[in-house]
């Protein structure tokens, strides 16, 4: 067990996937985790792993946000650890989703981590502990009709940096992971809620597109094809662990993700950089970017 982590971790989300994989790598060596998962089912099965207690948590139900920190009050442990991990995605474009489905998404990937983090925030000050938010290289790049989806993780990227400053009066520490594509169930779970509703988006002028986003090999709705998430547990363990973590992790299953996503940070920052008075010329952009690295 590592001494850095002074007490419980909560994880949302923990039913599959990385929130399943963070809480096997954390129980496995020997600290508690509280998993949080919404179905009865899941949360029977995640009660079976050693070092694990489950609660029924739906990030959107404040009742629930309630009984879970009841819970943590009565177990007396306080907690270490948060990981907002619980979200959803939808499929279409932005001009023709209605504003339900719209909702629906950010209630979850973004106002359900305001929720979570606002109702434990006090306990991990208590602790010095850490809070690790997963985002998605969605959240820097802008992937076709997914656009609710990228939107939710961009806004989940500005709320991170804000959320760092603030706890770090308190010697909080907070990190966000930006997982590529990787397996999980995300797809599936959409797929039940989104699926139905494609039927109504028939007369989409994206209908084409949507189509061939569907019917890709990369949509199969258990993600199968995907590699396991092992190496994002293990950088939200680094981000909970280490001396020093760091602000951001990128993990992506191959370089092409990777690329992709430098390549649109580096596309930004050139846009940013193109039509203002003071725009910096190639050789003081290249200074700018040493000291980056020297420092980071």
């Amino acid at each position: 067990m590592s001494s850095k982590i002074k007490g419980p971790i909560l994880v949302t989300g923990s039913s599959s996937g990385i929130g399943r994989k963070i809480v096997e790598l954390l129980a496995s060596r020997g600290h508690l985790v509280y998993a949080c998962a919404r179905k009865e089912q899941d949360i029977l099965e995640l009660e079976q792993i050693d070092n694990v207690k489950s609660i029924k948590l739906d990030v959107t139900n404040n009742d629930q946000i309630k009984n879970m920190v009841e819970f943590i009050e009565n177990q007396g442990k306080g907690l270490y650890g948060l990981v907002n991990n619980a979200g959803v995605t939808d499929i279409a474009a932005l001009v023709e989703m209605n504003e339900d489905d719209f909702h629906f998404v950010l209630n979850v990937n973004l106002y359900g981590v305001f929720r979570v983090t606002k109702a434990l925030h006090e306990y991990i000050i208590e602790t010095k502990g850490r809070i690790v938010n997963i985002g998605s290289i969605a959240g820097i790049l802008a992937e076709p009709y997914m656009g609710v989806y990228n939107a939710s993780k961009h806004a989940l990227e500005g709320y991170t940096d804000n959320l760092a400053h603030e706890m770090g009066k308190y010697s909080v520490d907070v990190s966000i992971v930006e997982p590529g594509n990787y397996k999980s169930q995300i797809s599936q779970n959409s797929g039940i809620r989104v699926l139905p509703k494609l039927k109504d988006r028939k007369a989409s002028k994206y209908i084409n597109e949507i189509k061939k986003i569907i019917s890709s090999p990369d949509a199969r709705p258990d993600r199968g094809q995907f590699k396991e998430p092992d190496e994002v547990a293990d950088a939200i363990y680094h981000a909970l662990t280490s001396d020093k973590p760091k602000p951001r992790y990128m993990v992506v299953p191959n370089e092409l993700e990777a690329r992709a996503t430098i390549e649109r940070a580096m596309q930004e920052l050139v846009e940013l950089n193109e039509w203002h008075a003071y725009s910096y010329n190639r050789d003081e952009l290249i200074s700018m970017l040493d000291a980056k690295l020297e420092n980071n």
